[in-house]
């Protein structure tokens, strides 16, 4: 009988220090956030994220960190797979194929507890991957209520202390997205953020036009960034109080950039930049920047298995970075490859990018001459660029570039981040153009990438619409839109 307890309370204990030992993971990402808000980003104004602030001095920021793809959906799904958006099959609003792997099931096997917190669908692009705790959108008060989200969060983490098991836990709120947070007119179930902004508040962003409509939008993005910040100081603050931010690798991100053009669904620089906070206590160093390798979310899935040193899956795109956290150098991150696939409605626009420190190359496969690109992001920024455009060459053609695109683009990072100047036909970047392709070739054929195909026929446009129509389907039936 002795013998017998003294196994059971052997077994208790070193099951309890198991666990300890073994650390969580959560991961916050915010909902269409440009990069450049956040104060540490060099935002303007300096206290638009105060929370957020705050949390990168205690961690490592990240200046060249990225998502694969700047749509909601597969950008989660690249999360959630640690695959490019075709290796996986979640090539827009669509599940990956079953057969692929994902992170939730993976680590559930190896005794992790999982949970999450709003963009549920977004973030479980299979049928059998089944978290342990779910709530969204419409029981986190509208996904913009950061007092319900620090009741759920005190909840899930409170239910894995009682399980007595380490947890991967993904917080994803619902602000910044549209629609953005107009303080005389609340969405049914949100909050008021801890501070509103007004247009003269606003600091517009390079790729768009300094106009009254526009600030007037940006100042209720604003509030919505606020708000966010707000949720995220909720959700720390129930980590503090499990006593569980010391065994925690926490990461914030976002999704894609703003929604707005020349941002979100789409491959330019501030479509695909994102914010990259890391803390982990006691691991890596508060307040260190990296600012020389590219990260990206495809690098999660292996990182995370890195970190938590569960028996993962072959076939992952991404590779871990656990090294650069840990301070140490890391060969092979020179380069990071985005895309596009299909967006929103499902129509297909196909996008293939590279970008190194000091150039970015994409190519547009859907790009015609004739189809006319439009997303759901557009909203009063676009309805003022419509309007000067009448009058101001410039903003019209910007617009028109919006609408049409042209089959490859090229620019200078360094001095054009905003990639306003194409200079795809200038002969003094002939080399750097021809390594990127290079590059984004290389990487086509390593992903098994249909577009390969596209972009080796790209002077040929009946061949370039066949591969369309073998990858996507009838694709300008889905979205096509004559010029006028």
């Amino acid at each position: 009988m002795k013998t017998t307890l003294l196994a059971i309370l052997f077994t208790l204990l070193t099951s309890s220090l198991f666990a300890a030992e073994r650390p969580n993971i959560l991961l916050f990402t915010a909902d269409d956030l440009h990069a450049g808000s956040l104060g540490v980003y060099g935002g303007k104004p300096k206290d638009l994220t105060p929370n957020l602030d705050a949390f990168a001095a205690e961690s490592m920021k990240f200046n060249r960190a990225h998502v694969n793809a700047a749509i909601c959906a597969p950008c989660r799904a690249i999360i959630a797979t640690g695959r490019y958006s075709h290796r996986s099959g979640a090539m827009g609003f669509m599940p990956a194929r079953e057969d692929v792997p994902d992170i939730v099931n993976t680590l559930q096997a190896a005794g992790y507890h999982a949970g999450i917190l709003g963009k549920v669908p977004h973030s479980t692009p299979k049928k059998s991957m089944n978290w342990d705790y779910a709530f969204d959108q419409k029981d986190l008060g509208n996904g913009r209520n950061p007092q319900i989200y620090y009741e759920r969060a005190k909840t899930f983490l409170k239910e894995c202390k009682d399980a007595d098991k380490p947890f991967y836990f993904m917080v994803n709120s619902h602000d910044p997205h549209r629609p953005y947070c107009n303080p005389e007119k609340l969405t049914k179930g949100a909050a008021m953020p801890s501070k509103v902004y007004m247009a003269e508040d606003v600091d517009v962003p390079g790729f768009l036009p300094d106009l009254p409509g526009v600030r007037e939008e940006l100042a209720t993005y604003m509030n919505s960034t606020r708000r966010l910040d707000d949720t995220f100081g909720s959700v720390m603050q129930a980590l503090e109080e499990s006593g569980e931010a010391d065994n925690t690798l926490v990461l914030f991100i976002t999704d894609n950039g703003i929604a707005v053009p020349f941002a979100k669904c789409n491959a330019w620089f501030h479509s695909t930049r994102s914010p990259l906070l890391v803390r982990w206590p006691g691991r890596i160093q508060p307040g260190s920047v990296d600012d020389q390798n590219f990260v990206s979310v495809v690098d999660f899935f292996p990182t995370f298995l890195d970190v938590t040193k569960a028996a993962g899956p072959e076939g992952l795109d991404g590779r871990s970075f656990l090294p650069l956290l840990k301070g140490e150098k890391q060969e092979g991150r020179e380069y990071v490859f985005t895309q596009i696939d299909s967006k929103a409605g499902g129509a297909a626009v196909p996008m293939r990018c590279v970008q190194n420190e000091n150039f970015g190359y994409i190519y547009n496969p859907f790009s015609n001459g004739e189809y006319w690109y439009r997303n759901n992001n557009e909203g009063k920024t676009m309805a003022a660029m419509n309007e000067a455009a009448k009058t101001d060459p410039a903003i019209q053609a910007r617009v028109d570039l919006f609408r049409y695109r042209v089959p490859e683009e090229f620019y200078d990072l360094k001095k054009d981040p905003d990639c306003l100047h194409n200079l795809i036909d200038n002969p003094e970047y002939a080399d750097q153009i021809k390594e990127l392709q290079k590059q984004l070739v290389a990487h086509m054929k390593a992903t098994e990438d249909p577009m390969l195909a596209a972009f080796a026929n790209r002077d040929d446009r009946a061949k370039v619409d066949e591969v369309l129509n073998a990858t996507y389907g009838n694709w300008k039936a889905k979205g096509m839109r004559r010029k006028k």
